[in-house]
């Protein structure tokens, strides 16, 4: 089943913008920024300043999925740890499933 991408407005260091996400994602956000105690919009934010060069959306995605591999919410200080975030998954030169 495809599902549709939920367009939502953030403002971002005094700008708005908005962000396309998948129901779930905006979900999974929302359980990341209850746990931390602060809004989803604070850690869209935080996510944003950490991002590098990737795309926000994606780094969205990148945050949360690193999340529930942890088995726990980042805490504020693992944002800033978390060199993946703005880097590549994958090693330039090395295909899928290579070691």
């Amino acid at each position: 089943m495809i599902r549709e991408n939920a367009k939502r407005s953030v403002m971002i260091a005094g700008h708005r913008t908005s962000v396309s996400l998948e129901a779930e994602f905006w979900t999974a956000l929302q359980e990341i920024a209850r746990d931390r105690g602060q809004s989803v919009q604070a850690l869209i934010g935080a996510i944003d300043s950490a991002r590098g060069e990737r795309n926000l959306s994606s780094a969205i995605r990148v945050f949360v999925l690193g999340a529930f591999r942890d088995g726990r919410a980042p805490s504020e200080g693992s944002l800033t740890d978390r060199t993946g975030i703005g880097q590549g998954v994958q090693e330039p030169g090395r295909g899928m499933g290579e070691a």
